[in-house]
């Protein structure tokens, strides 16, 4: 995750992006699972109905904002 983060240039530690994503677990928006691979322990996470719907309004939130930055209000 961190990668494809820095792939649209985002620069997160994992001391940054880990504590995020419990918060986000602890308020009901993620769920986790955990898979073993090997002597590799891994999580791997999934939004529940609640993470959905805060994403749709995060969403909509910001094509508002984007909207109201890129509106041309000036006069010619």
């Amino acid at each position: 995750m961190i990668d494809e983060l820095a792939r649209h240039g985002y620069r997160l530690s994992p001391g940054t992006l880990y504590p995020m994503l419990h918060s986000m677990e602890n308020r009901g928006y993620l769920i986790s699972r955990e898979a073993h691979q090997g002597s590799v322990r891994r999580k791997f996470y999934r939004a529940t109905d609640l993470g959905r719907e805060g994403l749709e309004t995060a969403k909509r939130q910001l094509r508002e904002l984007s909207g109201e930055a890129l509106k041309d209000d000036s006069p010619l």
